[in-house]
């Protein structure tokens, strides 16, 4: 019961997530027509701080709810069979159609937000952008879940900035989504070679982790 509970909650905040990210940017762009001056990034990056500490909150009220499987599955490597198999065909799946429902349902009420991330390179060099950043994100996940500092907002702050600053770093090239359900969720929008990179980004991440 505890682990449908699980899966729910993943469902659930993936939708959840999804949903935040796009309201900031109807808020920011749409309601007060900020454009792309400095003020508009400066609010909307306050904005994703803000919400990032409130599904931070979720995940500890819901005690390892989560929307990015990124984070669920390098712990799944880290455990027993009986966990990795939980989180491949459980717990990822159902981020993946909680961010799929997600998106549908947005781009049916508002289809001006946009069509998600763009690649501006090749395809190759989009997917070792993605990778590293892939790499960097997980890090930092296992790196603060090893060290486990007492102030869950020191935890969640330097988690914040630290996806933020990835993000930033990697959204000229790639978009910078760093969720392989939000590859899913714009499977319906992209073409297939952005939703590749997204994919492939998981796959090189990861064997760059296992090499560290």
């Amino acid at each position: 019961m505890a682990r449908f509970g699980l899966v729910l909650w993943d469902s659930i905040l993936s939708f959840m997530w999804v949903w935040a990210s796009a309201l900031v940017k109807l808020f920011v762009y749409g309601y007060l027509e900020l454009g792309h001056r400095p003020e508009a990034e400066i609010l909307k990056i306050s904005l994703g701080v803000l919400y990032m500490f409130f599904f931070a909150w979720l995940g500890e009220v819901t005690r390892g709810g989560s929307y990015n499987p990124l984070t669920v599955l390098s712990y799944a490597f880290s455990g027993n069979l009986d966990r990795f198999l939980f989180t491949a065909l459980g717990r990822i799946p159902a981020q993946v159609i909680g961010s799929i429902v997600g998106v549908r349902l947005i781009k049916a009420i508002f289809p001006e937000i946009g069509q998600g991330p763009r690649l501006s390179v090749d395809i190759h060099r989009g997917a070792l952008t993605e990778g590293l950043l892939t790499f960097m994100v997980v890090m930092v996940s296992m790196g603060l879940k090893k060290k486990d500092p007492k102030s869950f907002f020191m935890k969640t702050w330097i988690s914040s900035i630290a996806k933020i600053t990835l993000h930033i770093l990697g959204s000229d090239l790639t978009g910078g989504i760093m969720n392989p359900a939000s590859a899913l969720k714009f499977f319906w929008l992209l073409k297939i070679p952005t939703v590749y990179i997204l994919f492939a980004r998981l796959l090189v991440g990861h064997v760059l982790e296992g090499i560290i």
